[in-house]
């Protein structure tokens, strides 16, 4: 894609291309499968929200591995989920995970999906096994908050510079680009702006989400909606590493639309906002009336 000069706020229009719709020929291998390793003792839910989210933004297939408890809630909530190891076109990885209390089991199967060079959202607990960076661009898109992503800027740096939440937050595009340049990544950076920019210099926005939004698994209903799209993008994404941006603003759009659906101006939970999202679907690839004919 195009590379902006600027920051370039995304649009419906824009959303509606990177939205895959299957065809007579397709199954649910083919319309892509969804790996996750999300979720933990403590964080159990986590894992549900991006089950969640993902089946309802259209993957073929969610496969998730994680804790027993958490897979029990899992497959309460989505009985389609499969939670056996097989193939998949992308990994979901980290929500609901504590880098400071997991396991070396757990470390270890995130650095194993890692290195399948597959497609992959990277959130909270899975964080940190990007810190190092890369002399190339990797197809992974981080999706930290201004803590998480400070935290990470600071592991880049060692102890030569201190980044505080606070510095991210006074110029989160400054930081994002930075992040993206020199972690080799894709930068979602939340926030009431989502930013998200790339190793190449593409720099993307969305905006306009309710404040109700700011409740507890709403990032990981993001995860899940990102991870789905990049299912089932896998291929576009192998012909071009920018269309990691366009899916991660896709995805930014989806999650703010739905919010505003089950917000209805009031409050809402997260798992409202996943259940809002195949409604968000359908409206993007709506023909508007004007183009019909």
């Amino acid at each position: 894609m195009a590379k902006p000069r600027g920051w370039l706020e995304w649009n419906a229009e824009q959303a509606r291309n990177w939205i895959r719709v299957p065809g007579p020929a397709d199954d649910k291998y083919t319309r892509g499968v969804l790996g996750m390793r999300t979720g933990s003792k403590d964080y159990p839910g986590a894992a549900v929200l991006g089950a969640e989210a993902a089946a309802r933004t259209g993957v073929g297939m969610v496969r998730y591995l994680g804790p027993g408890r958490a897979s029990d809630l899992v497959l309460q909530r989505r009985p389609e989920v499969v939670t056996v190891a097989g193939r998949v076109q992308a990994w979901l990885l980290g929500s609901g995970i504590n880098a400071d209390t997991r396991g070396e089991t757990v470390t270890r199967a995130l650095d194993a999906a890692l290195a399948e060079g597959l497609p992959t959202v990277v959130d909270a607990g899975a964080l940190d096994r990007v810190a190092g960076g890369s002399d190339s661009p990797r197809p992974i898109v981080i999706t930290p908050h201004y803590r998480e992503l400070a935290a990470l800027v600071n592991g880049r740096n060692g102890t030569t510079k201190t980044v505080t939440a606070g510095q991210i937050a006074a110029d989160p595009g400054e930081w994002a680009t930075r992040a993206a340049r020199n972690l080799g990544v894709t930068v979602l950076l939340k926030g009431s702006v989502t930013r998200i920019a790339t190793p190449s210099g593409v720099r993307l926005t969305v905006s306009n989400a309710t404040a109700w939004l700011a409740t507890a698994g709403s990032g990981d209903v993001l995860g899940g909606i990102l991870g789905a799209l990049l299912a089932t993008n896998a291929g576009r994404i192998e012909a071009d590493p920018d269309a990691l941006a366009a899916l991660a603003a896709t995805a930014a759009l989806v999650h703010a639309r739905a919010a505003g659906i089950a917000s209805a101006g009031g409050p809402l939970a997260a798992l409202d906002v996943a259940e809002a999202v195949p409604a968000v679907i359908r409206a993007l690839l709506a023909v508007p009336t004007e183009r019909k004919h």
